[in-house]
This record gives structure tokens, sequence and C-alpha cells, in this order.
């Protein structure tokens, strides 16, 4: 009897031939798992090596001309809102702001004089009243006596000699009177037209003067420093620029073949070329931008002559980041980032159709001039005022 076992000596090179063939295979199916899932991820995620860290960039401008005298700041130092950041020559502004405080000075003491002279006139106007009277009745009681024969014609026609001279007296000073309170009617010492513009003009001068001192409008990094200590700068001119590296966001440019299902409030996963893979940051999709690139570019393609070659366009998608995240590891204006949306929930709105209900950004740093302006016009006038102009003065 024959036997079909072969021998042990056949069957080991057998199955070590077979042995590569194995592994090749389980080699291919890991990397068709591999690739399969990887499709799997994808088909529900956005991702896109185009964006960058923008942000704010705050120029700093003057609001008055003058000459540059202290440069309190550099480039890369960090500032807080309303930190001095360059001193102008106060000179001119002081001496433009005493004079506006005597200008002011004086037209309440005038104005006071207008007051007391309409005073004055009414006084006037009421003796010369009590004169009318008294002609009058001087007149009447010698008309009375005149048929009696005790009084001549002559003293008649003397006595109204002067009731007429009484009475254009009275009419004198009736009309100096209007004209006196034509410059005060309906005011009071605070409302009379001559104060109100020395007041404006003190204001002004005050302003201006406080105005040779410029404050940082934000907190956050000088950058951009081009002002030099003598100067002569204009207002409007930009001196430096202040970059709060707290409010940054990512602009990320997304070909127009993926914006199908992006949304305002997908969460996004973001890594950033100047940190290692295992810093990762989050964000949130804000809103998308109204148009391409292109379309907002200093001078827009014109296809409609000549030959034509289709480039994809790209639109912005602005994503918000996560504060905390940021403050461990601060990122730059410009920085290149990686980024990945998570497209899985396509609900939210395609586009912002909200007005923000409130500011975005906004700066307070200007907010007491006025009020210290007030404050500087109320001292003069009550010191160099008293009760005369309190009160409305009428005829």
């Amino acid at each position: 009897m024959t036997s079909n076992t072969l021998p042990s000596s056949e069957t080991a090179p057998r199955t070590a031939r077979y042995l590569p063939r194995f592994f090749l295979i389980l080699a291919i199916a890991f990397i068709l798992a591999a690739l399969g899932g990887w499709y799997l991820v994808r088909l529900g995620t956005e991702t896109t090596d185009d964006a960058y860290v923008d942000g704010n960039i705050v120029q700093v401008t003057s609001q008055v001309s003058g000459t540059v005298t202290v440069i309190s700041v550099d480039n890369t130092d960090h500032v807080d809102a309303n930190s001095p950041l360059v001193t102008l020559n106060a000179v001119d502004a002081e001496i433009q702001y005493e004079r506006a405080k005597s200008n002011l000075a004086r037209a309440v003491r005038l104005a006071r004089t207008q007051y007391y002279q309409v005073q004055q006139l009414e006084a006037e106007v009421n003796q010369r009243q009590n004169d009318v009277r008294k002609a009058q009745d001087d007149v009447r009681r010698r008309n009375q006596l005149a048929s009696s024969g005790a009084v001549s014609r002559e003293e008649i026609s003397h006595a109204e000699e002067v009731l007429k001279n009484a009475v254009a007296s009275l009419d004198g000073t009736r009309h100096a009177l209007a004209v006196r309170l034509a410059m005060v009617d309906n005011t009071t010492l605070r409302t009379h037209p001559d104060v109100l513009v020395a007041a404006s003009n003190l204001r002004d001068a005050y302003i201006s003067m406080h105005r040779t001192q410029i404050y940082s409008p934000t907190s956050g990094l000088v950058t951009k420093r081009n002002v030099q200590v003598g100067q002569r700068i204009s207002p409007g001119v930009a001196l430096m620029s202040v970059v709060p590296v707290d409010q940054v966001w990512v602009n990320a440019n997304f070909k127009e073949s993926q914006l199908q299902n992006l949304r305002i409030g997908q969460p996004v996963h973001l890594s950033a070329d100047a940190y290692s893979r295992n810093v990762d940051f989050h964000g949130t999709i804000v809103g998308l931008d109204a148009g391409t690139g292109s379309a907002f570019s200093l001078m827009p393609a014109q296809n409609a002559t000549g030959n034509w070659i289709k480039v994809t366009q790209r639109v912005p998608v602005r994503i918000a980041l996560r504060p905390d995240e940021v403050a461990r590891n601060p990122l730059r204006l410009g920085l290149s980032m990686r980024v990945s949306v998570d497209t899985t929930d396509t609900s939210g709105p395609v586009l912002n159709t909200q007005t923000p209900k409130q500011a975005a950004y906004s700066t307070d740093i200007f907010d007491n001039e006025l009020r210290d302006a007030n404050g500087i016009v109320e001292a003069v006038i009550i010191a160099n005022s008293d009760s005369a102009g309190s009160t409305h003065v009428k005829l």
C-alpha cells in the first residue's frame, strides 16, 4: 500500500514559497482599508493649506500737527490701551489755550456788563415814567386853575413843554433798553452768544493741547514705527501701528469646488506651521466672503476678450479661533495654517443675514476729551460771574 503524503522535506519549501504572497496580500488589504477609511473621512471634510492668520492693524495717527519731542515705545513693545506713545511740542497749543481762557473770562464779564446795563435802563424807564406822570399832573392842575385866572397861559404852556420832554425822554430810554435787551433777551450768562463762542474756542484750544499727547487706542504689540524725534507731522499721517494679538482669526481660501458643503457654524480643526503637529487649534466658521479674491483685487481679470484660460477661484472663509488656545500659543499675522472643516452638519446658513447688534471694535480713549473741556469752561465761567446772569432778564 502506497501513501500520498509528501515527506516533510518537500512540505517546508512549499510553505516558505507561499509566505511572501500571504504577507503581500495582507499588506495590500491593509492599504486598501486605510485608503477606504481615509476616503470615508474625506467625504465629510474639506481641507486647505491656503490659510493665513489675519487680525487688526490699528494705525496710530495724530489729530493735530506738531513736532515730535518724545517717542515712548518702539517696535515689538507691548502697550495697554490709553498708554502714551508719542508727545508733540505743546508750546503753541498752551499759548492758544491760555488766550482762549482769557477771552472766555472777558466775554463773561462783558456779558455781565450787558445784564447790568439792562437793569440800569429798566430803572431809568421807571424814573422817566414817574417824570411823565408828574408832568401830566402839573398840566392837569394848571388847566383847572386857568379858568379862574390864577395861572397864566405862559405857565400852562411851560408845563405842557415839560410833559412833552418827559414823554420824549421816556421813549428814548425805552428804545435804549430795547437795544440792550436785544443782546441778552431770553438768555442766561451761560447761554449768552458771546459766552458760547468763547466757550467753544476754549474747548477747541483745550482739546488741541490735550491731543499733543498721542495715546494707544488699544492693547497690543507695536509695529511699523516710522516716526522720529524732531519730525514735523501732520494730522492723519500714520506714526506706527498697534496689533492686538489676542484678536486674531484665520482667513482660509477654499476652492470654489469646495464651497458646496461649507456652512457658518461648522467646527474647524487647525494647525500652524509655526508650531509642531502636536499643537492644535480649534475654531468655527463665522462667515464666507461676498466674492472671490480676484473679484476684489486692484485689477480684476477681464475674461471677455482674447484667449481665456480657466483658473480655479478661491473664496475667503473667516474662521474664529478659541481665545484660550491663542493665549497659550500666540499667533502672528500672516502665519500659514492648515485647515480642516467638518462638513457633516450642513444645517447652518451659507451667508450671514443678521446685522450685528453691537460694535465689533471700539476705543474709549477720546471719551473724556469733551467732558474735561466742559469742566474747564465751567470753572472759568464761575470764576468770572455772579448772580447777575443767573435769571432771565425781561422788559
